[in-house]
Parts: C-alpha cells; sequence; structure tokens
C-alpha cells in the first residue's frame, strides 16, 4: 500500500464565514462519512487523520488490484466543489474500476514533472498508444492527440478516436492537411527541384513540419503547454518535427519518450500497456516500417537493412511490378503554370486531387520506384525504398519544361540551390529563412514556366513525347541546320579562338612555344 502524504494540523488563516481549515475538515469529515458505504463499494475506505478526511484503497482482488493511491481529501471546499466523496475520488484519483480509467497523480504531477496539457502526434499503432498513458503517468497532464491527414489513407485513420480514448486521452484533434501539404510543401519543392543525395523525392520530410505546424496551432487552441511526438532518437523525423516546434512556438515545451523512457522495443512497450489495461491494436506486424502520404511511400526494416538484398517484389503497395506492367504505354499530359502543376489531361484540378489521379496513373505502370542507401542527419547511413508514383512524373515534367524556359546559366544556378533547398528539407529546416529567400528566388525565376509536357509512360520509365511553352527560349529558325538570317555559321570561328585562347596559352607554355 502507499504511504500517506504528510497533512498538517496546524491552524490556517479563517475564511470569510468566520470558520478556519480546522473547522471546515469536521464539516467536511461529517458529510463524508455519510457516504462512507459508497466508498467501500467501489474499493476504498474512508478515515479521519488529524482533523482531516483520509481515502484510503482497499486491496482487492481483481479489478482494482493495480490501484495504490492513498489521498488526503481537500479541506478547501472549493478543491472539491461538486462535495461528494465519490465525485472528488473520480476525478482525482486515477485508478482502473470495473474497467474503466480514472485519473491520478500525487498533487496532480507526475514521476517526472508536470505538465497541464500535451499534444501528441498520434498515429493509433502501438507506440502512440503506449505514449498516452506514459505522458499522464509521467507528467500528470491531460493528453489532446493530434491526426493529420496527409493522404496516408483510409485505413490508418479508422477507428482513431475510439482507440485515443481507450488509452486515456481526452480528445482527437483531425485534421485534413491534404491540400495544404500538396500546395504549400510538396510544390514548392517541386518547383524548386529538391532532390535528395541523386534520388529522394523528399516524401516524408515535406510532410513533418506541415504535420508539426499544425500541432503547434491546435496547442494553442487548447491551451496546451506542450508537445509530443513518437519519433526515436536515431531518425530524421524528431530534428524535423522539433525545430519546427521552436521556429513556431519556442515556449511550447517538447516531450520525446523514446529518448526518456525505459522501453527498448515492441515486447516492452505491449507489457507496459497490458499493465496499465490500454487495449494494444490487434493487427499482424508488418515487418517493414513504413510512412505514407499523398506524395509517397516509404519501406525501411527487415531484409532491406542489407543493402546486398533486393527488395522483395511483394513489399511493393503503391505500384505493380514494371514487369508486370501493361504492354501498352499510356500518355498523360502535365499543364504547368509558372513551375508549378495545375492540370492533367488538360482537365484543372486542386493539387491534392491532381497528385493523387497521378498516383493512381503512375501506380499502374510501375512508376516511381526508388532504392537507395542515404545519409541521415544523425550521422548514419541506412537504407530505404521509395514508391512515388505521381511525384515522379511531376518532377521529370517540370524539369522537361524547364528546359524550355530558362537559359544555361539560370538552370546552372537553380539546380546548384536546389542541392542545398533539398538539404534544409530532409534537416526540418522547413521555416528557416534561408530555405524561405532560396524559395523567393526559385518563384521568381520560373515564373515563365508556362505550358505542357506530354509524358509516355511504359513498364517502369517515363520519358518526354513533347514540350510546349509560349514563353520558350527555343527557336527552330536558330537551330534549324538550314541556314538563317540569324545564326552566321561564320561567327563561330572567331567566337572558338577567343572561347579556347586559355588552352592554348597553357598548351604553348607546356611545349615551349
Amino acid at each position: 500500500m502507499a504511504q500517506l502524504r504528510a497533512v498538517s494540523c496546524s491552524a490556517v488563516p479563517l475564511y470569510s464565514d468566520g470558520t478556519n481549515n480546522s473547522q471546515r475538515c469536521h464539516i467536511y469529515a461529517n458529510n463524508c462519512l455519510k457516504s462512507s458505504s459508497s466508498l467501500q463499494k467501489i474499493g476504498f475506505r474512508f478515515s479521519i487523520f488529524c482533523g482531516r478526511p483520509i481515502i484510503q484503497h482497499i486491496p482487492c482482488q481483481k479489478s482494482c488490484s493495480r490501484i495504490r493511491v492513498v489521498q488526503s481529501l481537500p479541506a478547501d471546499e472549493h478543491s472539491n466543489p461538486s462535495g461528494t466523496v465519490e465525485e472528488f475520488v473520480l476525478k482525482n484519483e486515477e485508478a482502473t474500476l470495473s474497467g474503466k480509467s480514472y485519473s491520478f497523480g500525487q498533487n496532480g504531477s507526475g514521476k517526472r514533472g508536470k505538465l497541464n496539457k500535451v499534444v501528441l502526434a498520434y498515429s493509433g499503432g502501438l507506440d502512440t498508444s503506449v505514449i498516452v498513458p506514459w505522458l499522464r503517468e509521467n507528467y500528470g497532464c491531460e493528453v489532446v492527440c493530434f491526426t493529420a491527414d496527409v493522404g496516408q489513407g483510409v485505413m490508418e485513420m479508422d477507428g482513431l478516436e475510439k482507440k485515443a480514448k481507450a488509452s486515456g486521452a481526452s480528445q482527437l484533434v483531425v485534421k485534413d492537411l491534404k491540400e495544404e501539404f500538396v500546395r504549400d510543401y510538396i510544390f514548392p519543392c517541386l518547383r524548386a527541384g529538391a532532390v535528395y543525395e541523386r534520388k529522394y523525392l523528399l516524401g516524408t520530410s515535406m510532410a513533418r513540419p506541415v504535420i508539426a505546424k499544425a500541432m503547434v496551432d491546435v496547442s494553442k487552441e487548447v491551451g496546451a503547454d506542450a508537445v509530443s511526438h513518437g519519433c526515436t532518437g536515431k531518425g530524421n523525423d524528431q530534428v524535423r518535427f522539433e525545430l519546427t516546434f521552436f521556429a513556431l512556438n519556442p515556449e511550447l515545451k517538447v516531450v520525446a519518450p523514446w529518448r526518456e523512457w525505459e522501453i527498448q522495443g515492441r515486447e516492452d512497450a505491449i507489457e507496459y500497456a497490458r499493465k496499465h489495461n490500454i487495449p494494444v491494436p490487434v493487427s499482424k506486424r508488418s515487418i517493414y516500417s513504413r510512412d505514407r502520404n499523398l506524395w509517397h511511400l516509404s519501406h525501411e526494416g527487415d531484409v532491406l537493412e542489407d543493402p546486398a538484398n533486393e527488395p522483395k517484389k511483394d513489399m511493393y503497395m503503391l505500384t505493380i511490378d514494371p514487369e508486370d506492367a501493361p504492354n501498352q504505354p499510356e500518355y498523360v499530359e502535365i499543364g504547368i503554370v509558372s513551375g508549378l502543376p495545375v492540370s492533367v489531361n488538360g482537365k484543372e484540378k486542386t493539387p491534392a486531387s491532381l497528385l493523387s489521379e497521378l498516383n493512381q496513373i503512375g501506380g499502374r505502370h510501375g512508376i516511381g520506384r526508388i532504392d537507395m542507401v542515404e545519409n541521415r542527419l544523425v550521422g548514419m547511413k541506412s537504407r530505404g525504398v521509395y514508391e512515388t508514383p505521381g511525384g515522379t512524373i511531376l518532377h521529370t515534367a517540370a524539369r522537361e519544361l524547364e528546359s524550355l524556359t530558362l537559359d544555361r546559366e539560370t538552370i546552372q544556378m537553380k539546380d546548384m540551390i536546389a542541392l542545398k533547398y533539398a538539404e534544409l528539407v530532409y534537416a526540418g529546416r522547413w521555416f528557416d529563412p534561408l530555405r524561405e529567400s532560396m524559395d523567393a528566388f526559385m518563384e521568381k525565376i520560373t515564373e515563365t514556366t508556362t505550358g505542357s509536357v506530354l509524358l509516355k509512360l511504359y513498364k517502369g520509365s517515363v520519358t518526354v513525347a513533347s514540350r510546349r511553352s509560349p514563353n520558350s527560349l527555343y527557336r527552330e529558325d536558330i537551330s534549324s541546320f538550314e541556314n538563317g538570317s540569324i545564326y552566321n555559321q561564320a561567327d563561330a570561328a572567331g567566337f572558338i579562338q577567343l572561347y579556347g585562347l586559355p588552352m592554348r596559352v597553357r598548351a604553348m607554355l607546356k611545349e615551349g612555344v
């Protein structure tokens, strides 16, 4: 049985009606005695200690066997406005009585400190289901779960509210961020041509700041003083979430359970959930670690941890195996205005619906599979396989149109900046002034990148069929092999002489000429 908290018998100042705390204790005790039989029914004993009523748990063998609390009832009526002992117990003690969960803590604090309210990035999986009671136990706080819909699919959203409340959360807040995600995060990266380490189209990297930003907004709406996430201490996502928190609300406290708790893996998490009577999501455990949103689906873990292993054919979920794709190619036309996609096959669409349609088109032709070994921000290398069907189509279309609308020097500068842009996004610095400044540059130089690109999709490949732009810098009358009035081929001789002069001088020095 838990030890009694010390209770002071010293006198305290009088209340407005002339009574002091000691007198109110006796008055309150008399009322409590009348309800003592009710307390015994729910497993508690009532007594008086030093003039104050005491609620003490009576151990039982079944449903209340996990309750270990002895709590002194307050003498001040303002601490329990309802006035009944049963209501006070149920409001101020955390217990599991007849399968129902109630909150508890010592003076409202937890093992690691006190927080008022925490907004948790919630997926409904094992980790976040366990984090809810862990936060309450360790920080004595109310937990508000937050789920962002960034296109991860209906299956992952199903039954989340029920799961969250069963884990002990006070509420679940869900926000549909799909349009914002594509419009304000994906499309700017697409316009910039941001690709990390030659291959990665930044699917997870772009999603984290939009989710974290929404968490900051929700924390303000519900009056939370802290935010929490389920990212591990080995990954990039912890950085992406927390840098966004820092940038948008530096006063928010951040709790990262994976960097604090003793849970080491899945079995530990299941055991913790069992001890706290938290329903564990019952599903067949995936052997891969996956992250899905409207832009991509990533796969890590299991056989992929060895870079020598070829990915298994049944691992992929968004794209068909190119070998099994249709034997006939499919053509798709992408309309672009100022560097941003606006239409598919001549039909204008919202950003999210446009990307969703291209995912379906690209998926049935096996488009967008990437297998790479990348350098994580935290220093280690990791191997991942990505499926980005719609994104691969859009990336190809945007680059092909730029070949018409941008001159050589601009393309070279844009490509150099795109490398740094991608590094910043990968590292979680979305709200960094440097990235925002780079984005302003990208917006300016792509003002004339307007037109359409027709692409041919066939068994995993994307090739360009045609490009058109009203702002094209390509001039057939100049580029043609036929003679024209603008370009005099004889002029090339003088150009070559001047352009190659440094090389001639160096060769002359070497030969002693």
